[in-house]
């Protein structure tokens, strides 16, 4: 797994590349771990504006490499213990660990999305992908669940029929599917021309908004009003007092182009 942060007209984007390209990307246990390593550094980050997720070589990823595991019975169990605080545990941190890194995450997606990769890709909060892309929740292929945050990503993307039906299957399914079924967000012939487009409007808004934004619905999608509106409250009233409030309040009132200090929240 590679990481590197890239310099834009609208700021800094980081580029997080799976990177076992001979494998499609088969997921090993030090790659998931990069992969957490990789949201928590990109989370504390003020400067960045966004990340990018894409895979080396001809595809995205094929999900696990079972072949990899082979002898690390002890290490695959020790993933299994969740954080005490988070909930999470060593194999869905990879994929939902994005969704706590306040800046918008964005898959770009091609060749095989399968298992294990396909949750990391619903991991991030947009995904784009080639028209020729294939999907599968393989692990009923191995007479498994997928375990690495499926569960919650999959309930805020589709409908419960439509997921039990590609969990219980392990079917393929094409990109156009995905779309219609509301695992992607765009398909296009290319999907990192369309990933920076929609970088480029959302980093045209205040840092911090966005990121309280992404921490509203994140926290709210599935609560009751009564948990959701003190989250809306507090969060507004956090932004009423920070500068990039100001400087967007200002250039509006001015009709001028904001421009936004680093994220403080």
């Amino acid at each position: 797994m590679t990481y590197r942060v890239e310099k834009t007209p609208f700021g800094p984007i980081a580029h997080v590349q799976l990177n076992r390209p001979d494998k499609h990307n088969g997921l090993t246990l030090p790659l998931l771990a990069g992969l957490t390593r990789a949201a928590r550094q990109a989370a504390k980050d003020r400067t960045l504006r966004a990340v990018i997720i894409s895979g080396a070589g001809k595809s995205f990823s094929a999900g696990l490499d079972f072949a990899s595991l082979q002898g690390k019975e002890k290490s695959i169990y020790r993933n299994f213990i969740p954080n005490l605080v988070k909930g999470s545990n060593g194999f869905q941190d990879p994929a939902w660990e994005w969704r706590r890194v306040p800046v918008p995450v964005i898959a770009v997606v091609h060749g095989h999305c399968y298992g294990g990769g396909l949750q990391i890709a619903m991991g991030a909060d947009f995904r784009f992908a080639t028209p020729d892309a294939d999907f599968s929740v393989l692990e009923a292929k191995w007479g498994l669940i997928p375990d690495m945050s499926a569960s919650a990503a999959l309930a805020q993307l589709t409908t419960i029929d439509i997921a039990k039906r590609l969990t219980m299957t392990g079917e393929m399914f094409s990109a156009d599917h995905a779309k219609e079924i509301g695992l992607v967000t765009g398909v296009a012939e290319d999907p990192m021309a369309e990933a920076m487009a929609l970088i480029e409007k959302i980093a045209s808004r205040s840092p911090d908004s966005v990121a309280s934004t992404k921490t509203l619905l994140e926290k709210t999608w599935s609560r009751s009003p009564r948990f959701s509106f003190p989250v809306e409250q507090v969060l507004q009233l956090r932004l009423l007092r920070g500068k990039n409030h100001a400087i967007a309040r200002k250039a509006g009132m001015k009709r001028t182009t904001p421009e936004f200090v680093d994220r403080e929240l």
